[in-house]
């Protein structure tokens, strides 16, 4: 793999991660047009080189986070946070929804990777999602386990490339009346078992990475990723808090209609 092909990948993924336009559906496309996609690189290095995509993220995540996780950890010890305890009970239910999904379908949903109209097609379902609290939003309450449970099903659902995760899981904590701040906080840290999970069913994939000759265009594929996916972090809870969330959903119209056109007359 080419070092300008991984640094640019990681950019998107970074940017696309936390930016509610779905990382997956832009991997995807990038990575079919690129030529980087198929039988010419084998399915199985895609599926790993994403992987070290998603753990520059998942750093990122932790960086940015870093105050509230050590919070969340150090309750474990001290029972009079009971708040950071409630937190911790509702990411484990969260997470239920979208591991007995990969667990039941997650070679199905890989094999939706290969086809890029369909990934053009999920695009446009995100930006319909992401209109949805326009339309359709309870009122404002104090965050807890039903914002906990919607946003965990719609998690489950993003895993779909082209159905962004972190938009699906905000509009779905939105529409369940969660303040937009904490819907975006939750969201970001449901993202660290999701990854954390992936990450150890393929360990030993890593490993592998680390020794072979793509060692250095996947590690400068990571960095990439964690630095533009810190800035993504910032510039989501930035966009959210002046209620232009669903901005995004007029980019995920235009990009899924053009990929749909272009992948599907090539």
């Amino acid at each position: 793999m080419e070092i300008w092909k991984a640094i640019l990948v990681g950019i998107v993924q970074g940017l696309s991660e936390f930016l509610p336009i779905s990382s997956s559906g832009h991997i995807a496309l990038l990575q079919h047009a690129l030529g980087m996609r198929g039988a010419a690189t084998g399915i199985q290095q895609d599926i790993t080189f994403e992987l070290v995509l998603h753990l520059g993220t998942f750093l990122s995540v932790i960086i940015y986070f870093r105050r509230r996780l050590l919070a969340l950890f150090f309750s474990l010890w001290q029972k009079e946070r009971q708040d950071e305890r409630r937190m911790i009970l509702w990411l484990i239910l969260a997470t239920v929804p979208a591991t007995l999904a990969f667990f039941s379908a997650g070679d199905l949903f890989e094999r939706a990777y290969d086809y890029p109209v369909l990934v053009g097609g999920c695009l446009i379902g995100t930006g319909a999602i992401l209109l949805l609290p326009k339309f359709f939003r309870s009122e404002e309450q104090e965050f807890g386990l039903k914002q906990a449970v919607w946003m965990g099903v719609a998690q489950a659902l993003a895993i779909l490339p082209g159905i962004s995760r972190s938009g699906s899981t905000i509009t779905a904590g939105l529409i369940s009346g969660g303040r937009a701040s904490r819907a975006a906080e939750f969201s970001f840290l449901m993202f660290l078992p999701a990854i954390g999970g992936g990450v150890l069913l393929k360990m030993r994939d890593l490993q592998a990475v680390a020794q072979s000759d793509a060692a250095v265009a996947y590690g400068c594929g990571f960095a990439a990723a964690f630095l533009s996916g810190l800035f993504a972090v910032y510039l989501v809870l930035r966009m959210i808090r002046k209620g232009r969330f669903e901005y995004f959903a007029y980019y995920c119209f235009v990009v899924g209609i053009v990929a749909m056109i272009y992948f599907g007359v090539r």
